[in-house]
This record gives C-alpha cells, structure tokens and sequence, in this order.
C-alpha cells in the first residue's frame, strides 16, 4: 500500500511539475538557415531539466516576423498550445523596416493583454537594433521594452545576443544572426534568465 501511495505521489508530483514554455519570435529564434532542432529553444529542455523546472517548450517563432504578424498568430497558438508562459521575442523586423516604435508598443502590449486574458504569463525579451536608424530611433526603440514591462508588470528578459553579437565568429555573415555554434550558448543564457519565473506558482 506504501508503495503504491509512494507511485502515485510521484507520478501527481511529474505531473504538477508540468509545464508548457511558447516562444513567439522572429528568425533569432527559429534556428534561421540551420535545421530547427539545431535552434536554441531545441536546445533548452535538458538545460531546464537540470534546473529541476520540466518544460515543454513550443518554436513558434517564424523568420521575418514583425510584432503585427505575432499578434495575428498569437490567438490560434494560445488556444492551440495552452501554455503557461509565453516569450514574447519580437520587435527585430519592426526596427529594420524603421516601424514607428508606437506600433512596436502597441502591439507587443496587445500581446501581454491576449496572454493574460487566457490565465498564462507573458515574458518579454528586450531587442536591439543595428544603429542605422540613429541614436534618437534606436532610443525610442530600445526603451519601449523597459516602459512596458514597468507600466504593465511584466518580466523584461535581456537581450539574448548582447554577448553573442561582439563575436564575429559566432554570427552569421550578415551580422544579424547567430550561428548554429551560437545555440547552444544562447540555450545557456536563456536558462538562466528564464530560471526565476519558470514555475506555476510563481505565475499564479
């Protein structure tokens, strides 16, 4: 009877343990020009797995994404998916195709609005864009992050490419994207980062 009251504590102790990771991003997620299980999120559960945080974790991330394309997705991937978190990394092709950075706001904040609606908790990723635009468009850019993790309470997650991208070595030749030797220090990074909100009571 002990035994068996032991199995079922474990399995209920799995099963609570269970949870559901989506990340919602551009082509620095989605493994661009590499095969996807090569990608950083692929790479992720093992790393998650030692934290002693068991997450599954959802690649909807799609190259050439702008935040207007991840909220037009994002409705159909909640009711798919279900998760309990929600990485919101986009903003990258709104800043190369010189969007107003009110849009970038508006959208990103209509997405944090959708992923509470539905119980889960949204996390964002703070993006950085090359300075072709200017210091004042890079600015406003930049600090749209910050704003809007402070006014809505949100976690802002650090920019996974801000030690990767001072390495030549590590992108691609368009200095825009991380190789496939770059995954798995970005797994690394986004493990440690993601450590302190990765569990359900914490959400709750």
């Amino acid at each position: 009877m002990i035994r068996i009251l032991s199995l079922l504590m474990l399995v209920f102790s799995s099963t609570a343990l269970s949870q559901t990771l989506l990340v919602l991003g551009d082509s620095l997620s989605a493994g661009y020009q590499m095969p996807a299980e090569k990608s950083w999120p692929a790479l992720l559960p093992p790393l998650l797995e030692q934290q002693k945080q068991p997450t599954t974790i959802v690649n909807a991330s799609i190259s050439g994404d702008t935040s207007g394309n991840g909220l037009a997705r994002l409705p159909v991937l909640l009711e798919q998916h279900k998760p309990d978190f929600v990485l919101i990394e986009l903003g990258a092709n709104d800043g190369l195709r010189g969007f107003h950075p009110k849009i970038l706001r508006n959208n990103l904040s209509q997405m944090i609005n959708e992923i509470q609606k539905v119980g889960s908790q949204p996390l964002l990723m703070q993006i950085e864009v090359p300075p072709n635009y200017g210091k004042r468009y890079n600015e406003l850019f930049r600090n749209t992050y910050p704003s809007l993790s402070k006014d809505t309470n949100v976690p802002l997650l650090p920019f996974f490419l801000i030690d990767i991208i001072v390495k030549p070595e590590l992108m691609m030749k368009d200095g825009l994207h991380p190789t496939a030797q770059a995954q798995p220090l970005i797994a690394q990074f986004m493990a440690k980062h993601l450590q302190p909100y990765l569990n359900k009571e914490s959400s709750q």
